[in-house]
């Protein structure tokens, strides 16, 4: 009769015991197994960000300027100008007129598109010009910095000699060359570089270029030849070309 509440008080002790397993390993399965909301939301957490809306190819292409919307004597091109790589490849010891020439010689004064781009050449068969013309799309900040760059080149690079592969030392001058008041952003360098040919006749090359950011896309031109450059013409492809690339922008964007 002593032992009894002793055998009592064990079993329950047992019982409690064993229910206190039982429920930690219940609670231990609950712990360790994903919740139905932790698996639906797992996908999100690997998504990239909506990525900003750039041109297709086609809208890109569409909203290039043509060798009508400059008038005569404009062409579509006939070939890469001679004077590129006689005269733009050209090496010099200053950094940042170093990287402009490299810029200008490889057609990429922003840089490489990392998206859409579209180009067009035009040739001004009467004082042998070439005009080209790209639409692109790049990172607003990437194009933003490349801008702010460009608009001290004209007194870091106000004037500097670069040596050519083929036309010798070349005196090159930078200043700021004259837009239209078109696009979110825009810059624009005037170049001449002058020198000898290698028949010992003194040459000139001329050479606008200009960078316009509207929104996400940019048009980029360049303008240049060794005869007379029209100003006008540069002028005249950004003031049709921002409204064209604007239009295009209302007409439709897509998301990649």
């Amino acid at each position: 009769m002593t032992r009894t509440p002793a055998l009592i008080l064990l079993a329950a002790g047992t019982l409690l015991t064993v229910a206190g397993c039982a429920n930690e390993a219940i609670l231990h399965t609950v712990t360790t197994a994903p919740s139905p909301s932790a698996v639906r939301t797992t996908p999100a957490t690997h998504a990239s960000p909506a990525a900003a809306p750039v041109l297709t190819p086609a809208q890109a292409q569409a909203a290039l300027i043509t060798d009508a919307d400059l008038g005569a004597p404009w062409t579509p091109t006939q070939g890469t100008a001679t004077w590129r790589d006689t005269l733009l490849k050209a090496k010099t010891n200053v950094p940042d007129c170093q990287r402009l020439l490299d810029a200008l010689y490889a057609d990429e004064l922003l840089g490489t598109p990392a998206t859409t781009q579209a180009v067009t050449t035009l040739d001004d068969t009467d004082d042998e010009a070439q005009l080209r013309y790209q639409v692109a799309a790049f990172p607003q900040a990437d194009v933003n910095r490349t801008l702010d760059w460009l608009r001290t080149l004209p007194q870091k690079c106000a004037n500097f000699t670069a040596t050519t592969t083929h036309s010798g030392t070349q005196t090159v001058t930078v200043t700021e060359a004259t837009l239209p008041t078109v696009g979110d952003a825009r810059e624009g360098l005037h170049l001449t570089l002058t020198g000898t040919t290698p028949e010992g006749d003194r040459s000139t090359l001329t050479l606008d270029t200009a960078a316009v950011r509207i929104g996400d896309d940019t048009i980029t031109v360049t303008n240049g030849g060794l005869g007379n450059v029209p100003v006008d013409a540069m002028q005249q492809g950004l003031q049709i070309g921002a409204q064209r690339l604007t239009d295009v922008q209302k007409q439709g964007r897509v998301q990649i």
